[in-house]
């Protein structure tokens, strides 16, 4: 079967599309920049083509050939608009799937309850499939509420919660019943439901075997994580506004993904049928348990071995566009701090120093600083140092490097190794860091640039704000990176933690 996908740069997207490939479908995935889907692991197992799908165009050069659709985009936070932007996106597949004669659309949406007014993301998520499925091509909307699963936002919300929080006051919504799925049995829905018959075209309701209450969800982490449970106190004061504030700023997750996540929370999401089960039998051993979930979400993150993350979510309102080549800088505010080192190392070792930068690692360079900078771009609304990275030796394009995307990433071969980090923090401008590692002689050169493109007078003012501490952060980096490089690996790894 020809399958197209369009959201493989996401979580499930990411996950899913090795599936289908192993499952034995012909896959074609939709996105706008390609280069970032260059490096996965199954990059060369199907057809990439570049597209946004507000382009009527694009939509139906895709859509040529293709027997079912999987369209698992969403926006969570971003522009007051966000609604209509979606509405036209899915009006744009809806009628390109139609008109190519596409025989299944297939959409995750959200669980939500029959009655009561939902949050602005749950309602367009509703919309959305009503618009599929209104569309002529028979379609499946898969209803899943919290997600568990390595990497996960709602994984990992309840984690950094649980964790930080030896004592957790709490809105009222801590009260409500959730009905969690395991990531995995969300694939097996999701894998199965390109083969079903053609006539189907209705919601159904996708669950786990436990329904619970919220703050049940944090104590059955903290019993697999092995943290002694916490008191929870529900308080009738925290609007779901205020929560947000307060997950932005005591965990990772940027405010713009948990105010979503819980609104969501206001009432109870408990699958209300099972409906499912005539149409996709359940996964052979049955579903996933919500304790085993968190287990084998964790072992995951411990060995290593996180397939995609919420950390990769496109941030709405960071610099968008690839730094441009030095030539179009003409006519253009540039600032630019440079910095080069002699290196003894041979370029391989001094690379993989520079892939390692960031998460558990650190830069190498007054983490004080970068510590202030991070708090302060949580208290933005930012992403915050904490993000980390999703692989701790590895980076290929798309990551995300704490408040830093991987925008281009090149081991040294025939050419240098190059890495180019785009700014995600919140700065009044565009912001770019590039290192790379070239042989030399018998040792390597490293050469280390960042560029800030400023908006307006904020953006200079910000340049010669933050100017003084370049002299003792980039110079550090750069001393630092090369020293460790030279020291070789036994100086690496968990002592670079404290850098």
């Amino acid at each position: 079967m020809r399958v197209l996908v369009t959201g493989a740069t996401g979580y499930i997207g990411g996950r899913l599309v090795p599936r289908l490939v192993e499952a034995g479908h012909e896959v074609r995935a939709i996105v706008r920049r390609p280069e970032r889907l260059r490096t996965v692991p199954w990059a060369r197992d199907v057809e990439v083509v570049g597209g946004d799908l507000t382009d009527a165009a694009a939509v139906d050069a895709a859509m040529r050939g293709i027997d079912t659709v999987y369209y698992l985009v969403h926006s969570m936070g971003g522009r007051g608009d966000f609604e209509d932007v979606e509405l036209e996106i899915a009006g744009n597949v809806a009628e390109s799937a139609r008109r190519s004669g596409v025989g299944r659309i297939v959409y995750l949406g959200g669980l939500h309850p029959g009655e009561g007014e939902l949050s602005r993301h749950l309602r367009s998520r509703v919309r959305v499939g009503e618009v599929l499925m209104s569309s002529g091509v028979p379609t499946i909307v898969l209803q899943a509420g919290v997600i568990i699963g390595s990497g996960s936002t709602s994984f990992e919300m309840i984690r950094h919660l649980t964790e930080v929080l030896p004592y957790m006051p709490a809105p009222r919504w801590v009260r409500n019943f959730i009905q969690p799925i395991a990531v995995r049995d969300v694939l097996h829905y999701l894998v199965a439901a390109a083969r079903v018959p053609e006539r189907v075209n209705r919601t159904f309701d996708i669950g786990g075997p436990d329904v619970l209450r919220y703050g049940q969800l944090m104590n059955g982490y903290a019993v697999e994580a092995g943290l002694r449970q916490r008191p929870i106190a529900a308080l009738p004061v925290l609007t779901p506004w205020l929560a947000g504030q307060w997950v932005n700023l005591v965990t990772p997750i940027p405010r713009r993904l948990a105010v979503p996540i819980i609104e969501s929370l206001q009432f109870d999401c408990v699958a209300r049928d099972h409906d499912i089960d005539r149409v996709i039998p359940p996964p052979a051993g049955g579903l996933t348990p919500y304790r085993r979930a968190v287990r084998l979400a964790l072992e995951r993150e411990r060995a290593g071995e996180v397939e995609t993350s919420w950390q990769n979510t496109e941030v709405v309102g960071a610099p968008s566009d690839p730094l441009p080549s030095d030539p179009e800088w003409a006519g253009y505010r540039v600032y630019t701090d440079v910095r080069e080192r002699e290196c003894s190392a041979p370029a391989a070792s001094l690379w993989s120093v520079i892939e390692g930068v960031g998460g558990t690692n650190g830069w190498y360079s007054f983490p004080l600083a970068w510590a202030i900078r991070g708090w302060i771009d949580k208290l933005a609304g930012g992403v915050g140092l904490r993000r980390g990275r999703r692989d701790p030796a590895r980076l290929r394009a798309g990551d995300a490097v704490d408040f830093w995307r991987v925008e281009r990433v090149a081991p040294p071969g025939d050419r240098p190794g190059f890495l180019r980090l785009r700014a995600e923090m919140r700065v009044p401008g565009r912001a770019w860091l590039e290192m790379s590692a070239e042989p030399a002689g018998q040792g390597s050169r490293y050469r280390q640039r960042a560029v800030f493109f400023p908006r307006g007078l904020a953006g200079r003012l910000y340049w010669w704000a933050v100017f003084p501490f370049h002299g003792i952060v980039f110079a550090g980096m750069a001393n630092r990176i090369t020293s460790e490089a030279e020291a070789g690996p036994s100086s690496t790894g968990a002592e670079v933690t404290n850098r």
